[in-house]
C-alpha cells in the first residue's frame, strides 16, 4: 500500500490500481473528521460509500470536489453520520448536476433488502414531495436513482452480496452494530462492511466480532476497523481489538474514532486512518 497526497481537485479516474479516499474518518459526534466517509476509486469508476452529515464539508475540504461531482453512492446504513447527507446529494444531482451540467442520473449500489427500508424510513419524507413524475405521482426511488442490485449468494453458510462495478470487486456482509442487545449480525439492524477487491477489509461499523475477522481479516492486507477509545456497546473499542492476534493488529487502521485522539495510545496497531490522502494498492 502506498499513500499519497491529493492534488486538488482529486481525479475520479485512475490508472487501474484500487484507490481508497477518506473524506472523513469520525464517529457519529466529530465535529472536526466529517463522520466516516470514503471514495473507492478504480479506472473509469468511483463509489462514495456513505455521506453523512459532515460528509459536504469532507467532500470539499479533502478532495476539493463539489457534491454534483459524485456519480456512485453505496450506504451502509441509516445513521445520519452515514447518511445524513444523501438527501442534499441526491437533490444537488437532480437539479444542479443533471441540469446544469449534464450528469447523468445518480447511481446507487444498493441490496434489495435494504432499498425500501432507506426510502421509506429515511429519504422519502425529503424527496418524493418536491414535484411530481411523468405519472403524475410523488417522485419515488427510482426516479432519483439508477439502482445497481448485487447479487445475493450463499457463502459458509451466510448470506453476502457480491458486485463487480468496472473494475472493483464488491463483497458485502452484515454486520453486528445495532441493537446493543444484538448477539449476531443476524438478529441486528441492516449494516453492512465490505471485502474490496478481495485485499482490503472495511469492516463498517459493528461491534467488536472476532468471527467476522477470522473470515476476511487474515486474508486482507489492510483492514480499516471501527474504535471507540472507550467502552461502547454498538462499536468495537480498542481494548477488544487489543486481544486480536499481533499478525492482525499489524495490518489494522482504526477509524470511526473521535476527535479527540490526539495522544490516543494506538500502539500494537499499525496506525489511524487519515482523512485526505489517498491509499493505493496494487
Amino acid at each position: 500500500m502506498e499513500i499519497l497526497e491529493i492534488q486538488k481537485p482529486l481525479s475520479l479516474k485512475n490508472d487501474g490500481k484500487l484507490e481508497i479516499v477518506f473524506i472523513g474518518v469520525g464517529n457519529a459526534f466529530s465535529e472536526n473528521l466529517h463522520n466516516l466517509n470514503l471514495i473507492l476509486i478504480k479506472g473509469d469508476k468511483h463509489i462514495l460509500v456513505d455521506f453523512g452529515i459532515r460528509g459536504p464539508d469532507g467532500l470539499k475540504t479533502n478532495t476539493g470536489l463539489m457534491n454534483y461531482e459524485i456519480e456512485t453512492v453505496l450506504p451502509t446504513h441509516s445513521h445520519s453520520d452515514h447518511i445524513g447527507a444523501l438527501e442534499l446529494l441526491t437533490l444537488t444531482n437532480r437539479y444542479i448536476g443533471r441540469t446544469v451540467f449534464n450528469k447523468p442520473k445518480l447511481k446507487m449500489i444498493i441490496t434489495e433488502e435494504y432499498k425500501s427500508q432507506l426510502w421509506d424510513h429515511s429519504l422519502k419524507g425529503g424527496l418524493a414531495c418536491n414535484e411530481v413524475n411523468d405519472f403524475s405521482e410523488y417522485l419515488g426511488f427510482d426516479d432519483y436513482y439508477d439502482v445497481i442490485t448485487p447479487e445475493k449468494i450463499l457463502k459458509n453458510n451466510k448470506s453476502r452480496h457480491i458486485i463487480e462495478y468496472g473494475d472493483l470487486k464488491l463483497e458485502f456482509f452484515r454486520t453486528n452494530h445495532v441493537p446493543d442487545i444484538a448477539k449476531s449480525s443476524q438478529e441486528a439492524f441492516l449494516s453492512y462492511g465490505l471485502m474490496i477487491d478481495d485485499k482490503v477489509l472495511f469492516s463498517g461499523d459493528t461491534k467488536f466480532d472476532k468471527g467476522l475477522i477470522d473470515e476476511y481479516g487474515r486474508d486482507a492486507e489492510i483492514i480499516y476497523h471501527d474504535c471507540s477509545f472507550l467502552p461502547n456497546p454498538v462499536h468495537a473499542s480498542i481494548d477488544e481489538l487489543r486481544t486480536l492476534d499481533k499478525s492482525i493488529r499489524d495490518k489494522m487502521l482504526l477509524m470511526h474514532y473521535s476527535d479527540d485522539y490526539e495522544g490516543k495510545d494506538i500502539s500494537g496497531f499499525k496506525g489511524l486512518t487519515k482523512e485526505g490522502v489517498r491509499y493505493i494498492f496494487d
